[in-house]
Parts: structure tokens; C-alpha cells; sequence
């Protein structure tokens, strides 16, 4: 074998042993976050409050981030054949509903009938009721871009 012959086995061999190192090392790094999955009835999720304008018996449990921060993730359960009043929340909404038939209007436009799996988008600020209209609690998963919160729209009674 020729000395270029050997210098390129040693070049080849010692790339081999480097990605071999690299890859070894990057699997022993940490990671800050975990990864999560959990359903609507988990017993390990801890179930807050809602704001007192919203039907007795409504929670919100935090799925993910701190909702006094940016981007957070909770489910939110309405009870069964309650009325979600009017109201707007700062952040613009990623919906899915997970349990239950809920229907959701927003000002301006038509009702919108969530069954189990169905996507829906709330844009920030814009007015919206609901209703859960099933037998059992609606449980529906939101991703907020901004902190979690909830405005009333008080309608004055003549």
C-alpha cells in the first residue's frame, strides 16, 4: 500500500471516529424540556378555576407554559348544556375540540358546530359565545400566543 494510500485510510478512519464521537456526544446532551402527552381525563391534570363570569363548574387545566406568559396550552372544560357568555381574549385562539358538541359564534359571523377532532381559529379581540350542547362536558384544547385571559362583554339591559 502507498504512503497516499495510508494518509487517506488514517483521513477516512479518523472522520469515522469524529462523527462517531459527535453523535455520541450529542445523544448525552441534556434536554431542557420533556416531552408530554396526556388526555382530557387524566387524573394527573389539576384543574383551576375559571374567571367568575363563566359558568359554575368550568376549569382550566394548563397543559403547557405559564398562562401569564406568551404561548401557553390548556384544556378548557365547559359543563354539559352550559352557555359560554360573550367575551374576548387578548391572544388570537388554536382550538381543538376534544369532547362534547360545542357551538361557538363569533360577532359578524355564522355558528360555528365543534364535534370531537374539529379545528377551529379565534382571532384576537373579536367577541364570541357558545354553548355546549351535549349531554356530557365539552373539553375543548386552546394554544394562546399571548397570556391566558378572558374579557366580559357586559351588555347593558334597558
Amino acid at each position: 500500500m502507498g504512503k497516499l494510500a495510508i494518509v487517506r485510510c488514517l483521513q477516512v478512519g479518523s472522520l469515522f471516529l469524529l462523527s462517531l464521537a459527535g453523535s455520541f456526544a450529542y445523544a448525552q446532551t441534556p434536554v431542557a424540556e420533556q416531552a408530554l402527552a396526556l388526555a382530557h381525563d387524566d387524573p394527573q391534570l389539576k384543574w383551576g378555576p375559571c374567571p367568575p363570569f363563566l359558568p359554575k363548574g368550568c376549569g382550566i387545566a394548563v397543559l403547557h407554559g405559564d398562562p401569564a406568559k406568551d404561548n401557553v396550552d390548556v384544556f378548557f372544560k365547559l359543563p354539559a348544556k352550559s352557555t359560554l357568555p360573550l367575551h374576548w381574549h387578548t391572544s388570537a385562539e388554536r382550538m381543538v375540540l376534544v369532547a362534547g358538541e360545542l357551538h361557538v359564534t363569533y360577532d359578524g359571523q355564522k355558528t360555528a358546530v365543534l364535534k370531537p377532532g374539529t379545528y377551529a381559529y379565534g382571532p384576537a379581540k373579536l367577541a364570541h359565545k357558545g354553548f355546549c350542547a351535549s349531554a356530557d362536558p365539552c373539553v375543548l384544547f386552546i394554544a394562546f400566543e399571548s397570556p391566558l385571559d378572558a374579557v366580559p362583554i357586559e351588555i347593558a339591559i334597558k
